[in-house]
């Protein structure tokens, strides 16, 4: 096998449409990145409390929950460009919140929180929108290509925007640090303007509850769409142990702020890494059981990372998770994507798009308040294992999922 077949496939970048897409993503996922450092810092420095920025995860979920499903069933019925158009300027507004609250000192997390959940709520339109748009611009042979782009420049933004706020807080201040995120976002909104008209195709379904629950009842009717979501809610709820990023800093590392961008850039080097070499994922035929692998992987690099107190071991241990978990991604999304029809592909990305975001925030819940109760170390380093342990028993004990091969229709 030539080393050009594990390169990353870029195709995908000849079609204008898509390349224009995934280039105002790259730019604005550097500055996402970016705010999500501060406001993890922001509020841990108002409250010096794990349990708080772990909230942060509860004020970003039931705005995802409640528009990714929203926006996802709406995508089924209307113009997808303009309802991007309409998720990219609600998340811009969340932006522009923060940089107000910082400039005028205001110091108080429940304003964070409210624009956290603003944010999340234009983020959760915006993404389940336009997951549902990529098997519109693109041949179906493309799509995991695609998808394999979009977690590279979706690393790439999480490797430099860290490192890039951890400089701007210690030499700026917050208000800096969002004021970049305002900046750059404009790349994503110039990216949806520029996109055709996307009207719906096939049979369109008025969103509301009943359409989003036809899209779950679709879902419940296939074991390997369902266990897809399954196995990334474990991965993400036991073992993420972002919202314990400041506490480790604060205990072992002396606060840096330099610290604290290598720590949140960590997973995303390996994710870069994993992607950058990627164009053997698309070649995999057991994809249901080569998901559970990757994921007790993750599970096991993140309870190792919790275990050592050198800072480039715990960046190499969440490398290597980084490195399971874009691969995963990018085998969840493909499934999806193409075992969908389009006139469901919307309600389909609204779902993943809760799971994919929420689930870290439901981790996050679990990693502030499971610190509270047994420490740092317990909660990061148990639910690392517990994650292994509990992919392998629930992702194995499929036998639709077990035995899926790629390619395969619900």
């Amino acid at each position: 096998m030539a080393f050009g077949d594990f390169v990353v496939d870029t195709r995908p970048l000849r079609v204008p449409a898509y390349r224009r897409l995934w280039a105002g993503q790259a730019v604005s996922h550097v500055g996402v990145a970016v705010t999500v450092v501060a406001v993890s810092q922001q509020v841990w420095e108002l409250t010096h409390s794990s349990f708080w920025v772990g909230m942060l995860g509860l004020s970003n979920l039931i705005p995802l929950v409640v528009f990714g499903l929203w926006g996802g069933a709406v995508a089924d019925a209307m113009d997808r460009r303009k309802l991007l158009i309409i998720g990219c300027v609600v998340a811009w507004a969340s932006t522009i919140l923060l940089v107000a609250q910082a400039m005028l000192g205001l110091g108080n997390v429940h304003v964070l929180l409210v624009a956290v959940a603003l944010g999340a709520a234009g983020f959760a339109i915006s993404s389940s929108t336009r997951g549902a748009i990529i098997p519109r611009l693109l041949p179906p042979d493309l799509v995991p290509a695609a998808n394999a782009l979009n977690s590279l420049v979706f690393s790439l933004g999480a490797v430099f925007g860290p490192m890039i706020g951890g400089v701007v807080l210690a030499t700026g201040g917050f208000g800096a640090a969002y004021a970049i995120d305002a900046v750059l976002f404009s790349a994503s909104l110039y990216a949806a303007l520029r996109l055709p008209a996307l009207q719906p195709l096939g049979e369109v379904v008025r969103p509301g509850a009943k359409a989003v629950l036809e899209g779950l009842r679709f879902i419940m009717g296939s074991p390997v769409l369902l266990m897809s979501f399954v196995v990334d809610i474990i991965a993400m709820v036991f073992a993420l142990p972002r919202a314990l990023f400041p506490e480790l800093v604060a205990e072992r590392f002396g606060g840096s702020m330099i610290a604290l961008g290598w720590l949140t850039s960590a997973m995303a080097i390996g994710s870069v890494a994993g992607a950058l070499f990627s164009g053997w994922v698309g070649r995999v035929r057991r994809q249901g059981v080569a998901l559970v692998i990757v994921i007790a992987v993750w599970g096991l690099a993140v309870a190792a990372a919790g275990m050592v107190h050198e800072l480039w071991l715990v960046v190499a241990f969440m490398a290597v998770g980084g490195v399971a978990d874009v691969v995963s991604s990018v085998w969840r999304q493909s499934i999806l994507q193409l075992h969908a029809p389009d006139e469901m592909r919307g309600r389909m990305q609204g779902v993943f798009m809760v799971v994919v975001a929420g689930g870290p925030r439901l981790g996050d819940l679990r990693a502030g308040a499971t610190a509270t109760a047994v420490g740092m170390t317990g909660a990061w380093v148990g639910g690392g294992l517990a994650c292994a342990v509990a992919v392998l028993l629930v992702g194995l004990a499929v036998p639709a999922f077990r035995n899926y091969r790629s390619g395969e229709r619900a």
